[in-house]
């Protein structure tokens, strides 16, 4: 058998070796298959930067397909009835609509979410996370995820939104078990689970617009609740869904890639101390780090039209699995793509997407993860790994179970 079929075969998104470092078989399929199908999946794999950075553009692939056609004219079996609440709440966000919905959405919501009203935020983010840092310190060490990592952007989050500080514990629980539903194949146990966390999310948030629309605030859902341009306005299912997105893409790859980047200069001490000795490379250091470990490695697209990708047909309604991990160690792109480089210039990687799906909180990401860091090398300047990671089982979703540190 070819060795493109051995490195076909060593696609595997359940392994826990595969999960854990993919980045030699990505390697080889650049080299050998950088189109295939995978049966398991019932998707056709992309690994190349090129073509992943045109299929993100391309107007013939989309992140839905209802606008143009039912699940039936699209060879798709229905959605179970049980999962209704979970995708009205999904298809109400600007995530997983297509134009014209999405324009309408991206167009109001960035009216609320601009780049001076995020970094607006940055001394209340440099703040929490030096207590947070601090506390770590404090204690010695500890989970760096769970006392760091998560508290830093499920807090700010919360509070750009407008959540009261006593409701915030109900949202991490909430945000992970509806991105549940975004890996391969999710179980039925996870399916109900986020059914489950979708709709409790959801009343939980319309409660909350409602008191804000009657009563406005300086927060997010307040401005959204008031959003208006040429007559139109979000409607609350649109209002709802779009808090939802801004928190489970504000803050669950932020947390891997907090998680992931630590675990990576760890692996690097050459790189770290680098950084420690200069802390000025802390901005190129946050694009290097989301290019090597990048959190979110996949991202899907249905095909609306058949395509031609590196000599390879897809046709209309297949599913394409866009890795960008893959494409972020593509060595046509990167020189020495595997080494870590926190100088890397330039640095063209794909981690935020690209073309009109491309992540609206890139910004807010890019703030906490350098204030993050910032606050670590300050206060816990000689911080060190206890024991090696272990690796949560997602695929889509890629990170770590825990990183435990001391001071």
């Amino acid at each position: 058998m070819s060795e493109a079929s051995a490195a076909e075969r060593e696609y595997d998104p359940w392994s826990p070796e595969f999960v854990a470092d993919p980045y030699p078989v990505y390697a080889r399929l650049r080299a050998e298959r950088p189109v295939f199908y995978h049966e398991p999946t019932d998707q056709w794999v992309v690994t190349r930067h090129a073509d992943v950075d045109a299929l993100l553009r391309d107007r013939r692939l989309g992140r839905s397909y209802l606008h143009v056609a039912t699940h039936e004219e699209f060879g798709r079996e229905p959605e179970p009835e049980f999962l209704k609440p979970f995708w009205d709440l999904i298809r109400a966000g600007m995530l997983d609509v297509e134009p014209p919905v999405h324009t309408r959405l991206r167009r109001l919501v960035s009216k609320a979410f601009t780049a001076r009203m995020v970094e607006g935020l940055r001394p209340m983010i440099r703040g929490l996370a030096e207590e947070l840092a601090g506390a770590l310190a404090a204690e010695g060490g500890g989970d760096l995820l769970a006392e760091v990592a998560e508290p830093l952007p499920v807090t700010v989050i919360a509070e750009m939104l407008g959540v009261p500080a006593s409701d915030r514990g109900l949202l991490r629980p909430w945000s992970a078990d509806i991105c549940g539903m975004y890996e391969l194949n999710p179980s039925p146990e996870a399916q109900r689970t986020a059914v489950r966390a979708a709709v409790e999310f959801s009343d939980y948030l319309r409660g909350l617009a409602r008191r804000r629309r009657a009563a406005p605030r300086d927060d997010l859902i307040s401005a959204l609740a008031q959003v208006v341009d040429e007559g139109d306005r979000l409607t609350e299912d649109e209002l709802v869904g779009t808090c939802v997105l801004l928190l489970n893409a504000g803050h669950e790859a932020t947390v891997n890639a907090t998680g992931n980047a630590w675990w990576a200069l760890f692996r690097n001490p050459g790189e770290l101390e680098r950084l420690r000795a200069d802390h000025s490379l802390v901005p190129s250091a946050v694009e290097e780090l989301l290019r090597y470990d990048t959190p979110a490695p996949m991202f899907e697209r249905w095909v609306l039209e058949d395509i031609q990708v590196a000599g390879v047909d897809i046709p209309r309604g297949a599913e394409v699995a866009l890795q960008f991990a893959s494409a972020n160690r593509d060595e046509a792109v990167f020189p020495e793509p595997d080494r870590l480089d926190l100088g890397r210039a330039p640095n063209p990687h794909i981690t935020f997407g690209l073309g009109i799906h491309y992540c609206l909180g890139a910004p807010l990401g890019r703030i906490e993860l350098a204030e993050s860091f910032g606050a670590l090398l300050r206060l816990a300047p000689r911080m060190r790994l206890v024991d090696e990671p272990e690796w949560k089982p997602g695929f889509v979703l890629r990170g770590l179970r825990a990183l435990n540190v001391e001071i």
